[in-house]
C-alpha cells in the first residue's frame, strides 16, 4: 500500500478537523482490532510505549500517525495538538466565523460527552497525553470500510436500514448538541457490520446557545432522551475540565434546554412511538 493512501486512511480514523481531504481508503480490516474494552484501551492510549509515528502530509492541523506497544498489544492511534485561536475567520464557503477556535481538547471533551450520554461506542476513545514536548489528543484508531462520502459515491445500502436510521438519528442529536461547525461527510465513518463511527471534533462546542440545525432531529433514542435530562453543569464540568470552558458548558446546555423542547413538541404533534424508538 502505498504512503499516500495510509495518510488517507489516517486522517479520516482520527477525530480531528482536517479541511479539504481528498476521499478516504480503506482502513485495516476488523480482525486486526485487539478485543479491549473501553477501560483498557484509555490505559493502553495513556500508558504504551510509542515505537513508531509518522507524520500525515495533508490537512492544515499536521496529524501525527503513531504506533503503539504494551509489549503484547500493538495498535495504532492518532495525535493531534491543534489549539488555534483568532479573531475572525473568513472561509471559502458560508460566512465568516468570529472567535474561531481549532483545538484539539474537543476531541477529548467529545469522547467524555459520548460516555454521560451512552453514546461512547460511537465516538473513538480519546484521552490527553504529551509526545515530545506537546500536549495533544491521542484517538483509538477505529477499525471502518466506508466513510459517508464513499458509501453515497458507490451507493452502498445497509442490509438493515431501521439499525442504521436509528444510528444516524443519534449521531444527530450529538451534532446538534455539540455545535459542530466543521461536520462533513468524510466524518462519518462505516464499519464493515455497518456501525458507525462519529470522529473530528476540533471545531465544535461552540458559544451558540441556540441549535444550528434543528430541522435535523426528528427521532431520538430512548435512553439518550433520557441521558439528555440527566446532562447537568457540575458533572459536565468535572469531566472536561480543561478542555472545555464554564461558557462552553453553559452554552451546550442552553442547547440542550433547546433540544429537548423541540424534540417534546415533535412529540406532541407526532406522538410519542413517532418521535422515541
Amino acid at each position: 500500500m502505498s504512503s499516500s493512501r495510509c495518510s488517507l486512511m489516517l486522517a479520516a480514523a482520527v477525530g480531528l478537523a482536517v479541511a479539504g481531504l481528498a476521499t478516504l481508503s480503506k482502513a485495516q480490516s476488523p480482525s486486526t482490532e485487539p478485543n479491549f474494552a473501553e477501560a483498557q484501551q484509555r490505559e493502553f492510549l495513556l500508558n504504551a510505549k510509542i515505537i513508531n509515528y509518522k507524520q500525515i502530509g495533508k490537512g492544515v492541523t499536521s496529524p501525527w500517525r503513531l504506533t503503539l506497544s504494551d509489549g503484547a498489544v500493538t495498535h495504532d492511534a492518532a495525535f493531534q495538538n491543534v489549539d488555534l485561536r483568532q479573531a475572525e475567520v473568513a472561509f471559502r464557503q458560508g460566512p465568516s466565523e468570529i472567535g474561531f477556535r481549532d483545538f484539539y481538547g474537543y476531541n477529548i471533551a467529545a469522547y467524555e460527552l459520548a460516555k454521560l450520554l451512552g453514546l461512547s461506542d460511537m465516538v473513538p476513545v480519546t484521552v490527553e497525553r504529551k509526545w515530545k514536548g506537546q500536549a495533544g489528543a491521542l484517538s483509538w484508531w477505529v477499525p471502518w470500510k466506508w466513510d459517508e462520502e464513499m458509501r453515497q459515491k458507490q451507493n452502498l445500502q445497509p442490509p438493515n436500514a431501521e439499525a442504521w436510521n436509528n444510528q444516524v438519528d443519534k449521531v444527530r442529536v450529538f451534532v446538534q448538541l455539540i455545535y459542530d461547525t466543521d461536520r462533513n461527510a468524510g466524518n462519518l465513518l462505516s464499519a464493515e457490520d455497518w456501525k458507525l463511527w462519529i470522529i473530528d471534533f476540533t471545531r465544535a462546542f461552540r458559544l451558540h446557545k441556540t441549535l444550528r440545525n434543528p430541522e435535523q432531529l426528528q427521532r431520538c433514542d430512548r435512553q439518550l432522551w433520557e441521558n439528555l435530562h440527566k446532562l447537568n453543569a457540575k458533572e459536565l464540568m468535572e469531566k472536561t475540565a480543561s478542555h472545555l470552558s464554564k461558557g462552553e458548558v453553559q452554552a451546550l446546555l442552553a442547547r440542550r434546554d433547546a433540544m429537548v423542547d423541540y424534540l417534546q413538541r415533535l412529540i406532541q404533534q407526532k406522538g410519542e412511538s413517532a418521535v422515541l424508538y
